[in-house]
This record gives C-alpha cells, sequence and structure tokens, in this order.
C-alpha cells in the first residue's frame, strides 16, 4: 500500500502562537512582511491627455489627415492651424525626399522620368557610358551636387538607348530639363574647366537658370540666390581643404 505523505500549509504569512513566543526569545528569525500587491493604475486614456503642439508634432502624416474630423480640434483653432502647418511640412520633405542620388534610366523612361516631370522640378540628365574616364569624373561630380541639392533631380542613361548612333566623341553630354524643354545642353567634359569639380558643375548649370535646389530657399528662388550658395560652398570647402593642409603640416 502506498504511503501518502502530506505537507500542510497555512496562509501566507500567518503565525502560530508558538512561533511568535520563539520569536520573541529570538530562537526565529523575524515575521516576513505579508505580500500586498501595487495599486492598480489605469492606463491612461490617449484622447484625455492635453492636446498641445508636442501632441501635434508626435502624430504621424495619416494621423494628421485624420485628425482633420477631430471635433476636440474644431474648438482650438491654434492646434487646428498648427496641425495643417505641420501637414503641410511633411508633404514638403516627403516630396523632397525623392531625389537625391543620380537615378539610372532606359530609353523607354525618358519621357516619364524627364519629359514629363513636374513643372517645379529641374532635371540635370547625363548621357554616358561605362569604361569612359571623362563620364566617370563628371557622374562624381553630379553624384556630390545630387546630394546637395535633393529638389533637382538628377538621372542618367546610356548615351545610345537615348539617341541611337549617338557619338562617343561627344560624351559626356549634359541636358537639363524644365517643364518638358531642353532648357541648356553641353557636350563634353570641357565645358567645366580643367579640372571639373562638382562646384565647377554647379556654376555652368546655374549661368541662366535657378537648376539647383537644395530644397531649403523655398520654391520661387533666384539664379542670383542659387550661385551664390555655390559660391559660398565652394569657399567653405577651400578654406577647410587648406586648414587640413596646415595641420597636415603642422603635424610634420
Amino acid at each position: 500500500m502506498a504511503d501518502y505523505h502530506f505537507v500542510y500549509k497555512d496562509v501566507e504569512g500567518a503565525s502560530t502562537q508558538w512561533d511568535d513566543i520563539q520569536r520573541k526569545l529570538g530562537n526565529l528569525p523575524p515575521k516576513p512582511p505579508a505580500f500586498k500587491p501595487p495599486p492598480f493604475e489605469p492606463a491612461p486614456d490617449q484622447d484625455s491627455l492635453p492636446k498641445d503642439k508636442s501632441w501635434v508634432d508626435n502624430k504621424t502624416e495619416e494621423e494628421l489627415e485624420e485628425l482633420e474630423d477631430d471635433p476636440d480640434l474644431d474648438d482650438d483653432r491654434f492646434l487646428d492651424e498648427y496641425r495643417k502647418k505641420r501637414l503641410a511640412e511633411m508633404r514638403e520633405t516627403a516630396k523632397l525626399s525623392r531625389f537625391g542620388s543620380v537615378l539610372p534610366i532606359s530609353g523607354s523612361d525618358f519621357v516619364r522620368e524627364v519629359s514629363q516631370a513636374p513643372p517645379d522640378v529641374w532635371v540635370v540628365v547625363i548621357l554616358y557610358k561605362e569604361g569612359f574616364p571623362e563620364c566617370g569624373l563628371l557622374m562624381q561630380c553630379l553624384e556630390e551636387l545630387a546630394r546637395k541639392y535633393p529638389a533637382t533631380k538628377f538621372v542618367k542613361i546610356i548615351s545610345t538607348d537615348c539617341i541611337p548612333n549617338y557619338p562617343d566623341r561627344n560624351l559626356p553630354t549634359l541636358l537639363v530639363y524644365n517643364n518638358s524643354a531642353v532648357k541648356a545642353n553641353y557636350v563634353g567634359l570641357h565645358n567645366f574647366g580643367r579640372r571639373c569639380t562638382p562646384e565647377g558643375v554647379a556654376l555652368v548649370l546655374c549661368q541662366s537658370d535657378p537648376v539647383l535646389n537644395d530644397g531649403q530657399s523655398g520654391g520661387d528662388q533666384s539664379r542670383k540666390t542659387v550661385i551664390e550658395g555655390v559660391r559660398r560652398s565652394f569657399i567653405e570647402k577651400v578654406v577647410a581643404q587648406h586648414e587640413d593642409d596646415d595641420d597636415g603640416s603642422s603635424s610634420d
């Protein structure tokens, strides 16, 4: 017959009279405090939180659009106006983030990507071929300009994909488009000076039109404003290079 062994446990925290006597005599450790759960606190209701600028700033574009019909904002004209302002800023930022690099396209993409670009977008097209050092040099300059001026669209296309039988002696060729029309074209690397730097290419592109747009100067920027920005960038780059040269010579 099986031998069953039972262990009886009292309620947690309970103590016998004998245990209490032993504790008084010091024969047992002090009685541990009874477990007490923390008080229940319901999670805050997001709708009941105060609505201020930070509350609007934390919303995504989709959430801001949904707030258009929020009755609580109807009573707060400031918050409603601020919501509209934030939504416009987000849309403008998303619009500018489309660019920022030299996008490769094919002949079938040309009309959509270049000719049908929005009228407020300038498009710089480089006709090139792999294996031509001059094309590689100009491409490096355009990559840097594309990062610096993300509101200007830069695309590259193999020359014969764009224009059948296009002569290699004309490479690289740069085309500038705006509002479905060719605004300028530059055949050969010699158009950009002996060294062909990003700053030199930028100055050539902006000779007659505000082609380059960094997205920070507003949509009505003038050619003069763009050239001044390019020149300022060029001066800052030269000063930084001289400082690096001075540091290198002093360490020697």
